[in-house]
């Protein structure tokens, strides 16, 4: 998942996700004016549209409303040279030996859908190579992880999301980096966990970004590479199975490189938030905006005091609003899981049951698909990580061979935690994702 605090006995207080990239995320960019758009961008959906897409859902709205990932407005984020990309990817943390090219970035803000088939808009980060002489180039997306803050999305700050996108970008490519609904610039709050939902504006991301890129000098080929980091593997693999399903035929599924990814709710990470696996800490911060979050989609509670302690009741819902970064909740929430929640809900999470099986069943079918030929997949992982399990992963794994897809398992080993595993997987993957010719 990604960005959830440690406890103080000797150990971080934030992820290591989080507390690496600190100083990055703190440091928020200051927004450009926007570039002038044309009047179909700054347009809003018709009272036909949107009848169309509350009334037909999710799935139906992404085949039949034609104003799905529409720019609404494309805003410069400045121009980095090679040797900048390099210092900024280092900064991070991550391997920079594919950089080729200077970028430029941009924030693109876009039609797309809530959960329930509603319009909405989303923001996300475009970055484009500069210098190159390719007009058309292979895109690639990258979902991110876990984030409590809606000022730490990509094209709203500068950290490893932001950084690692511009690397892949400095390579030849068009890298997108989707911050999701309700973070970044878009509207609400952020439906933690969702997977379908962070699929569908993924999806309207690059759909934007093949509008909005001719305008800025460059086209996007066909095949889509995908990866993602925690939260951002179980998009990537929803992103990806939607792409080869056919969801848009201007776009197939060529690479599909997620990390860590909490791909399998029901049967490992919530289990392993009780046999030790899961950081107690890491466990705590996870199971509140999750559950916070899915009881607005699926109702799995009437009251926060049905499922919190006090006085944890009181604030929790309000410390994932999106305006609290995840340094500032550490220290309003316990340590442990069951000084959290109360004993009818330890239980429960224990043994799920009714609405929250359902929910976590619903996003538990990402690796429940049959991948087409010629699409790549490897799974990185590693034994050490103590958020997201790697028998998360394994059981990927299992599922893609149900249907006779072999995935390529990458593990980290056992000295890798959360984010080392992305640290150490990022060059293999960068390497690995095609580029201009």
């Amino acid at each position: 998942m990604s960005d959830a605090p440690r406890g103080p006995s000797g150990r971080r207080r934030v992820s290591r996700g989080l507390a690496t990239g600190a100083a990055l995320l703190l440091a928020a960019l200051t927004t450009a004016p926007a570039l002038a758009t044309s009047s179909a961008y700054a347009s809003q959906p018709t009272g036909q549209e949107q009848t169309k897409a509350a009334g037909a859902g999710a799935g139906a709205a992404s085949r039949t409303a034609t104003w799905r990932g529409k720019v609404l407005s494309i805003t410069p984020l400045g121009r980095r040279s090679r040797a900048e990309i390099i210092a900024q990817a280092q900064k991070a943390g991550l391997d920079a030996e594919t950089a080729r090219h200077g970028v430029a970035a941009y924030r693109l803000t876009y039609r797309t859908i809530t959960p329930d088939g509603r319009p909405t808009s989303a923001s996300g980060l475009l970055a484009l190579p500069v210098g190159t002489s390719h007009r058309h180039l292979p895109p690639v997306i990258h979902a991110h992880g876990t984030l409590a803050y809606r000022g730490y999305a990509p094209s709203v700050a500068e950290g490893p999301d932001r950084a690692v996108s511009v690397l892949y970008a400095s390579a030849g490519r068009v890298a997108l980096a989707p911050d999701y609904l309700g973070l970044g610039t878009g509207p609400g709050r952020h439906p933690y966990m969702d997977a379908r939902s962070a699929a569908s504006a993924s999806l309207d991301m690059l759909r934007a970004a093949r509008s909005a890129a001719p305008k800025l000098g460059a086209a996007l080929d066909r095949t889509v590479s995908v990866t993602g980091f925690s939260q951002g593997g179980q998009v990537a693999m929803a992103l990806g199975r939607e792409l080869d399903r056919g969801a848009d035929p201007r776009f197939r599924l060529g690479t599909l490189a997620p990390v860590a990814g909490p791909y399998d709710l029901d049967g490992s990470e919530l289990p392993g938030m009780f046999d030790g696996r899961v950081d107690p800490q890491s466990a705590v911060f996870y199971v509140s905006f999750f559950l916070t979050a899915q009881n607005r989609l699926h109702p799995l509670y009437d009251d926060p005091s049905d499922v919190f302690r006090a006085p944890y009741a009181d604030r929790v819902e309000d410390l994932f609003d999106g305006d609290h970064p995840a340094e500032d909740i550490a220290g309003k929430l316990p340590e442990r899981l069951e000084d959290l929640l109360t004993d009818t809900w330890y239980q429960k999470l224990q043994r799920p049951s009714g609405a929250l099986l359902e929910s976590l069943r619903a996003n538990d079918r990402t690796c429940d698909w049959q991948p087409g030929r010629g699409i790549r997949i490897t799974l990185y992982s590693a034994t050490g990580d103590r958020d997201v399990p790697i028998a998360n992963t394994r059981s990927c794994a299992r599922e893609l061979a149900r249907y006779g897809a072999r995935a390529t398992v990458v593990d980290q080993g056992a000295d890798a935690d959360h984010y080392t595993s992305f640290l150490r997987s990022e060059p293999a993957i960068a390497r690995s994702l095609p580029v201009s010719r």
